[in-house]
């Protein structure tokens, strides 16, 4: 059977990176966390890592010892929660996991208001972007996960996870103060000889615009890259590009030279979900109902028509 803990050794560095960075988290020596990897290896009769210059990779059967080892970490995790709670001992810890423009349009409310309900428990903030995290909540590293999915972008498997989506955020094109947009409905094929803004190819935001331009029959020219929406924002108002960028993005910024109005054709949002273990603690279910209650009121977003 299978050692528990050098399981856990493989998943530190799938979720680390490096043998080094995982060696840190759990308070090894480098030489001592690759002698236990080096056993495991020997249980299961295969490499199991590729240590590299810039870091260590997965092999196929690393992969696929990683996907059990993050489900047996998360058990016992659930195990020795269930424990102390029938010993009568509360959860008093909640980690949270977000991307970057969640946390600055849900998680100040969010947190605040948890804080105030319940100021026994010590919250802890990561930046993940997605797709990013799942792994984490699967191990029980992460409480809860914050995360999007743009359209184009198909949702990661999410197995062994409650995935619930709490908001629907419209993608609006955002043009400089007295463009056409401001006045009239425009799609992409309206707009294909503008300059446009958006994240580098492959980010997400970058795969909902260029699917959505390969749906209407026109070529964008994306000038400017960047993945940062006050970037975008910014250069908008300077008069250099028009984006796509979120409603509530719009709704959370500062009033500015900008104007913004939907696509004609092509009606764009990205979800928002919460993300967590099956059987979540107490805490976690009231996190989630107040991000429920924060999103309904985010500014400038839909909340979930269901």
């Amino acid at each position: 059977m299978l050692d528990a803990n050098r399981l856990r050794v493989l998943v530190e560095i799938a979720h680390a990176g490096s043998i080094a960075a995982a060696a840190e988290r759990l308070s090894f020596t480098p030489p001592a966390l690759s002698q236990q990897l080096t056993k495991l290896e020997r249980e299961v009769g295969c490499v199991l890592v590729e240590r590299g210059r810039t870091g260590a990779t997965l092999t196929e059967a690393g992969l696929v010892l990683l996907a059990h080892g993050e489900r047996v970490l998360g058990e016992l995790r659930d195990a020795e929660t269930a424990v102390r709670a029938v010993a009568g001992v509360a959860p008093d810890r909640l980690s949270l996991g977000a991307f970057a423009s969640a946390g600055k349009v849900l998680l100040p409310a969010t947190l605040a208001a948890f804080g105030h309900e319940h100021p026994h428990v010590r919250l802890s903030l990561s930046d993940i972007e997605p797709p990013g995290g799942y792994g984490l909540v699967t191990a029980g590293e992460l409480d809860l996960l914050v995360t999007h999915r743009y359209p184009g972008v198909p949702l990661p498997r999410a197995g062994g996870l409650h995935r619930e989506r709490v908001l629907v955020d419209p993608l609006l094109v955002v043009a400089p103060t007295g463009h056409p947009v401001g006045d009239r409905d425009l799609g992409l094929a309206d707009l294909a000889d503008e300059e446009w803004i958006c994240g580098a190819p492959g980010i997400h935001n970058r795969i909902s615009l260029d699917t959505a331009a390969a749906a209407a029959g026109v070529r964008l020219t994306v000038a400017y890259e960047t993945r940062d929406y006050e970037v975008a924002l910014a250069l908008i108002e300077a008069g250099v590009g028009v984006a796509l960028v979120p409603s509530s993005i719009l709704g959370a910024a500062r009033p500015g030279r900008w104007v913004s109005r939907p696509l004609r054709d092509a009606r764009l949002a990205r979800e928002i979900y919460a993300v967590h273990r099956r059987r979540p603690t107490g805490p976690v279910h009231a996190m989630v109902q107040i991000l429920r209650e924060v999103a309904a009121t985010a500014p400038g977003a839909a909340p979930d028509p269901r």
